[in-house]
């Protein structure tokens, strides 16, 4: 897995999950469970499969353009 993102929140994080998934790639919140359990975490990853991570980070740029 590879991270593509580092979101602030849950909900955040679901929004670019959100996305990515809308586009075709599968995408995992490793540390989305970490938050319900502790209630705090520096920052919730969005992690995608290896061979999607250049199409991942392509998404998210265009997202934010």
């Amino acid at each position: 897995m590879t991270t593509v993102a580092e979101c602030a929140s849950v909900e955040e994080a679901e929004v670019v999950r959100s996305l990515l998934e809308d586009c075709g790639v599968t995408a995992y919140l490793p540390d989305e469970l970490a938050v319900t359990y502790r209630g705090v975490v520096g920052s919730i990853r969005v992690q995608v499969a290896e061979k999607d991570a250049e199409s991942a980070r392509r998404i998210l740029a265009a997202g934010k353009g």
